[in-house]
C-alpha cells in the first residue's frame, strides 16, 4: 500500500473523518484531493498526492481561517478598494505606503495595466514559475474558491466580511499580483506616494540638501519597524557537541496582510516541510524539513535606486541621455470610486516613466521635486522578480545548508531578506543572497549626483546621474538578469559555531569571524551594532545550546540597553534635588521610581517593576546622545556604553516618562502586565517583551494609549520557531504564533496561542507521522 493511502487507512480505522464533497468535488476535479489533519491550536498538516492537491488543501484551509483578510488582499491588488470603501481610508499598508484607498488603487492599477505581472508569469523558469509552482498555485486558487463556494458570502462567520460584496472567487492572476506586491514592498512599495507627481508648470523648488535627505531616507527605510532575529547554532556551540539549533523569530505586524499562517505540507515520498508563510503564499517561507531549517531577517541592502535625469529646456517631459533627447512615456490610469451617494465615478491619474523607471517626486517627507531642469526616476530591483516563488519551493525541499545555498543561488528570488539556516550535520549558515541593485562602490563614486554623494555613503541609497548611459546599473555573468549582483558577490558564511542576523549588516554574523569585502550597497562594515544585535552576539558567544535553552533565552526578555544604562539611571534619579525630576511640563516627583529602577532585573517579563518606566524613558531618547562612552570598532560588543547622565535631554526624558505613566494611570513602579496588553473578545491578555531599541530579542512594539498605556501590538514576535537536530531522531521543534492562526474573532483559533504566548509557553510541533497521529486534538477533513 502506498504511503498516502496507508496514512488514510490508519486514520479511517482510528477516527471519524469529515468528508467535504458537496460543492467541492466539482471545484476540485482538476486539483486533486487533499487531507487536512488538524492538531492542537488548529495547525493543519496538509497531505496530498501531488502539487495541485497540496495547493488545493492549502487554499481551502487558509481561507477557512482568514478568508476576509485574503479577500482584502485580492481587492487591494486588483485596484478596487475605492469602489467598495470610498477614496479615503488608509490604503492597505501591508502592501504599499499609499496613504489612501484611491492612491492604493491607482498604484496597483498602474501595475496591472502595464501587464508586467502577466509577462513575468509567462516566462519559462528560472525567470518565471517552474512547473511545480504553477501546479501549486492552480490548486491554491481552486481550494480558496472551493471554500467560498461552500460557505457563500452569507455563510462567512467573520464579521469583517460577512455577506460583503467585495469577497469574490479569485484567479491565478490575483495570486501572482499578490506575490508581486510582496516582492516590491521594499522598493516601489516604499516610494508609492512619490509616484503621484506631475510635470512642472512654473517655478519649482530645489531638492533638499544631502544631509537632510540622508536623515529622512534613513527614517523612511526604517519606518516600518519590521525586523527579525535569526540565530543558527552549529554543532560546536550545542551542549551535546553535535547537531544544531535554529531560532527563527520574525518581528512582523500583528494585523492585516503581513500576518503569518502555520502549516505542514506533505506529498509522501516527495515533499515534507513545516513552518509558516505570509497569508496567501502556499509554500513554507520560514520553517524546516526533516534535515534542514531556515529563517529570514529583513536585510540592509536598499533594493531600489534613483536616477536624476536632466530635462530638455522648455519641455519637462523630455530628458537627455548622452546628450540625446528621449521622450518620457505616460500612462493614464482609471479606477472606479464610490461616491457619497453610492454611485461610482471614474478617477484618472497620469503616471510618467523614463528608461530607468517611473518618475517620482517627494516621498515620506523627502524632497525630490520634479523641476524644469531635472526629474528623479526610480528603479526597483525587484520590479522583474517572479523568481521568489521558485526560491521558496526549492527551500521547501532542502536537506542541508548546501541545498539552501544552492536554492538561493539558482533562483535568485529572495526580495529583501537574509537567510539564516542550520542542518542535521551541524552546520550554521548566514547568507545575504538576495536581489540587490548592481551599484559598485566605484560606480557610486563616478556616477552619484551631489545628493547621491551624501545618501549612498550614509544609507546605501544610490542616486545616479541618469544623463549618462554608462551610469546605469551594472551586470554580473552569474546573475539571472542584468542590473543585480550575482550570488558570488554577496556575503555568506558557514561555520560549526554560530551565524546570526538581527537586521544589522552582514559584518558581524559571527563576532569571531567578521565578514568584509562586500559592496557598500549591501551594508556597512565596522559600524556600531544595535543593542539587539549585541544582545544576540553576546548570547551566542556563550554556547552550550539546546532547544530548551534557546527557548528560555528568547522568553527571558532580557534588555541589554538596561544592562548598559539602568544603574546609571537609578543614580541619576536619586540625585535630583528634592526628589523632583525635570520634565517638559516642569518638575515632577520621582516617588518610587528610583528604587524601581535600582531593583529591576533588566527583563521584560510580566511581573517586573521598573521595566515599563524604563521603556517609556528609552522611547523618549530618540536621537539624543545617550552614551558617554562612544563606539569603538575594536570592541563592537561592549561599546558604546554608560548613560550620558549629564545630557539635559536625557534628564528631561526621565521626567517626561514619569509624567507619561502617571497620565496613563500607572505608577512609576507598575508591573509590565499592568501597562502592556492586548484585548481579544473582551479579554485582556498581558504581553511580555519589549522594543528592539531596548536590546530585547523578543521584540514587541506596542501601541501606546496616553490614557491607558500599551493597549495593542503594532508589530513584533510573530511566528516563532526553535528547531533542533540531533542524531536521526525527528526534529525537536517548538513553535508559537503569537497572534494565533485566525483573524476571525469567532474562530476557536483567534487568540488561543496569544494566551499561550502570554504565559511563556510553546507548542510542541508535531512533524513526524507518529506524533501527528498521537495528537489528542486530531481532526481530519478529507477534501474530495
Amino acid at each position: 500500500m502506498r504511503p498516502f493511502r496507508k496514512s488514510l487507512a490508519v486514520l479511517t480505522a482510528a477516527l471519524t473523518i469529515t468528508t467535504l464533497g458537496t460543492g467541492i468535488a466539482e471545484a476540485g476535479q482538476d486539483g486533486g484531493k487533499a487531507v487536512l489533519r488538524y492538531t492542537e491550536h488548529g495547525i493543519p498538516h496538509i497531505v496530498a498526492k501531488d502539487y495541485a492537491g497540496l495547493g488545493y488543501g492549502y487554499g481551502f484551509a487558509a481561507a477557512t481561517d482568514n478568508v476576509c483578510e485574503l479577500a482584502n488582499i485580492y481587492l487591494t491588488v486588483s485596484g478596487q478598494r475605492s469602489k467598495y470603501f470610498g477614496p479615503e481610508g488608509g490604503g492597505y499598508p501591508s502592501l504599499s505606503e499609499a496613504e489612501s484607498n484611491l492612491h492604493s488603487d491607482l498604484f496597483f492599477q498602474r501595475i496591472n495595466d502595464s501587464g508586467i505581472v502577466d509577462r513575468l508569469v509567462a516566462q519559462p523558469a528560472p525567470l518565471g514559475p517552474r512547473r511545480e509552482v504553477r501546479e501549486v498555485v492552480s490548486g491554491y486558487v481552486k481550494g480558496f474558491n472551493a471554500y467560498l463556494a461552500r460557505t457563500g458570502r452569507a455563510g462567512i462567520s467573520d464579521p469583517a466580511c460577512h455577506g460583503a460584496d467585495w469577497v469574490r472567487p479569485i484567479t491565478e492572476q490575483d495570486f501572482y499580483r499578490h506575490y508581486y506586491a510582496i516582492a516590491i514592498t521594499g522598493g516601489q512599495g516604499v516610494v508609492t506616494e512619490g509616484l503621484f507627481t506631475e510635470p512642472p508648470s512654473g517655478a519649482t523648488p530645489t531638492p533638499g540638501t544631502g544631509g537632510q535627505l540622508s536623515a529622512k531616507v534613513a527614517q523612511a527605510l526604517n519606518g516600518s519597524g519590521l525586523g527579525s532575529n535569526g540565530i543558527a547554532i552549529g554543532a560546536d556551540s550545542t551542549a551535546a557537541g553535535q547537531g544544531s539549533v535554529l531560532l527563527g523569530n520574525p518581528h512582523y505586524p500583528w494585523q492585516a496582510g503581513r500576518r503569518f499562517w502555520q502549516s505542514q505540507l506533505t506529498i509522501p515520498g516527495r515533499l515534507d516541510v513545516a513552518g509558516a508563510s505570509l497569508l496567501g503564499m502556499p509554500f513554507v517561507q520560514i520553517g524546516h524539513t526533516a534535515d534542514a531549517a531556515w529563517t529570514h531577517t529583513v536585510s540592509t541592502p536598499v533594493t531600489f535606486g534613483l536616477f536624476e535625469v536632466p530635462l530638455k529646456p522648455g519641455d519637462p517631459t523630455t530628458y537627455l541621455v548622452d546628450g540625446k533627447p528621449e521622450k518620457m512615456t505616460s500612462r493614464e490610469v482609471t479606477v472606479p470610486v464610490r461616491q457619497a451617494d453610492g454611485s461610482l465615478k471614474p478617477v484618472r491619474q497620469t503616471f510618467w516613466s523614463t528608461r530607468y523607471g517611473p518618475v517620482m517626486s517627494d516621498f515620506q517627507g523627502i524632497p525630490l521635486p520634479w523641476t524644469t531642469k531635472s526629474a528623479f526616476t526610480v528603479r526597483d530591483a525587484n520590479g522583474t522578480n517572479m523568481r521568489g516563488l521558485n526560491t521558496w519551493f526549492e527551500l521547501d525541499e532542502a536537506r542541508s545548508t548546501a541545498d539552501i545555498v544552492g536554492a538561493l543561488s539558482r533562483t535568485q528570488g529572495v526580495p529583501w531578506v537574509n537567510t539564516i539556516a542550520t542542518d542535521r550535520a551541524g552546520n550554521a549558515l548566514y547568507a545575504d543572497i538576495q536581489v540587490v541593485p548592481h551599484v559598485t562602490d566605484e560606480q557610486a563614486k563616478l556616477c552619484s549626483t551631489p545628493l547621491g554623494q551624501q545618501t549612498f555613503p550614509a544609507v546605501g541609497l544610490a542616486i545616479l546621474d541618469g544623463s549618462k548611459s554608462s551610469c546605469q546599473w551594472g551586470s554580473d555573468p552569474g546573475a539571472l538578469e542584468p542590473g543585480i549582483f550575482a550570488p558570488s558577490r554577496l556575503p555568506r558564511q558557514q561555520s560549526r559555531d554560530y551565524e546570526l542576523n538581527t537586521n544589522d549588516s552582514a559584518w558581524l554574523a559571527n563576532a569571531k569571524a567578521p565578514i568584509t569585502g562586500y559592496p557598500h550597497i549591501v551594508g556597512d562594515i565596522g559600524t556600531e551594532r544595535s543593542p539587539r544585535t549585541r544582545e544576540a552576539l553576546l548570547t551566542a558567544e556563550k554556547g552550550g545550546f539546546t532547544t530548551d535553552s534557546m527557548k528560555k533565552v528568547l522568553f527571558a526578555d532580557h534588555s541589554l540597553f538596561a544592562d548598559l544604562t539602568a544603574a546609571d539611571l537609578a543614580k541619576l534619579c536619586a540625585s535630583f534635588p528634592g526628589g523632583q525630576a525635570p520634565s517638559s511640563s516642569g518638575p515632577v516627583p520621582v516617588g518610587p521610581a528610583c528604587s524601581a529602577i535600582a531593583n529591576w532585573d533588566h527583563t521584560y517579563t510580566l511581573d517586573t517593576r521598573g521595566s515599563l518606566l524604563f521603556q517609556r524613558f528609552a522611547a523618549r531618547l530618540g536621537s539624543v546622545d545617550r552614551f558617554s562612552v562612544p563606539f569603538d570598532p575594536k570592541a563592537p560588543l561592549t561599546t558604546p556604553n554608560t548613560l550620558n547622565a549629564a545630557n539635559a535631554d536625557v534628564r528631561k526624558a526621565f521626567g517626561d516618562a514619569l509624567v507619561e505613566l502617571r497620565t496613563a494611570g500607572l505608577a512609576p513602579d507598575a508591573r509590565l502586565r499592568d501597562g502592556q496588553a492586548v484585548t481579544r473578545n473582551g479579554e485582556r491578555i498581558p504581553i511580555h517583551g519589549g522594543q528592539g531599541f531596548l536590546g530585547v530579542l523578543n521584540v514587541m512594539t506596542p501601541v501606546w494609549d496616553p490614557a491607558r498605556g500599551n493597549v495593542e501590538v503594532a508589530h513584533g514576535s510573530s511566528y516563532i520557531q526553535v528547531v533542533g537536530f540531533r542524531g536521526r531522531a525527528c526534529p525537536d521543534s517548538s513553535t508559537v504564533l503569537t497572534y494565533s492562526q485566525s483573524a476571525n474573532p469567532k474562530s476557536p483559533y483567534f487568540s488561543d496561542q496569544t494566551k499561550l504566548y502570554s504565559r511563556g509557553e510553546w507548542v510542541k510541533e508535531r512533524f513526524c507521522e507518529a506524533d501527528i497521529l498521537r495528537s489528542p486534538a486530531l481532526r481530519v477533513v478529507v477534501l474530495r
